[in-house]
C-alpha cells in the first residue's frame, strides 16, 4: 500500500483556486473584449446575429486549440455561437458518427410508434382495455 500525501491546508488550496479562477477570468475577459471589438457580432459558423444581451451566447474558439496563443490581430479566433462552439469541440469519433450517421442527417423516414396512440378510447373488453 502506498504512503497518502499529506493533504493540503483548505485555506491555502482555497486561496490558490481563487486566484486560479481570477487569472482564467482576467485573461477570457481580456482575449473575449478583444475580439468582441474586432470582429462583427456573428457566428461564424452558423451565421446568426447577436446584440445586447444575447451577447453572452457567443464564445471565442481558439482556431488552434491553445488558450494561450492571443495575437492582438485576433488571428487564432473566430467567434461562435455557444450551441456551434461545443459542437465544434466534439471528439473527432462523435463528429465521424453524426456525419455517417442517416438518422442524424434526418434522411431516415420518421418514427411511426405512437405513444399515446388509443389514450382517447374508452376501456371495453373489444379494444382489450379494462380499468
Amino acid at each position: 500500500m502506498r504512503p497518502r500525501k499529506p493533504r493540503p491546508d483548505p485555506e491555502k488550496r482555497a486561496e490558490i483556486l481563487a486566484e486560479v479562477h481570477r487569472n482564467r477570468l482576467l485573461r477570457e475577459q481580456g482575449y473575449r473584449e478583444q475580439a468582441l471589438r474586432l470582429f462583427p457580432h456573428v457566428c461564424a459558423r452558423c451565421g446568426r446575429e447577436f446584440s445586447g444581451n444575447e451577447l453572452r451566447e457567443l464564445t471565442v474558439h481558439h482556431k488552434d486549440g491553445n488558450h494561450l496563443n492571443n495575437p492582438p490581430d485576433g488571428g487564432n479566433w473566430e467567434l461562435l455561437c455557444l450551441y456551434c462552439h461545443d459542437a465544434e469541440h466534439q471528439t473527432p469519433l462523435q463528429r465521424a458518427h453524426y456525419e455517417s450517421d442517416p438518422l442524424a442527417r434526418g434522411t431516415e423516414p420518421p418514427l411511426t410508434f405512437r405513444a399515446f396512440e388509443g389514450l382517447k378510447d374508452p376501456p371495453t373488453p373489444e379494444n382489450g382495455k379494462t380499468d
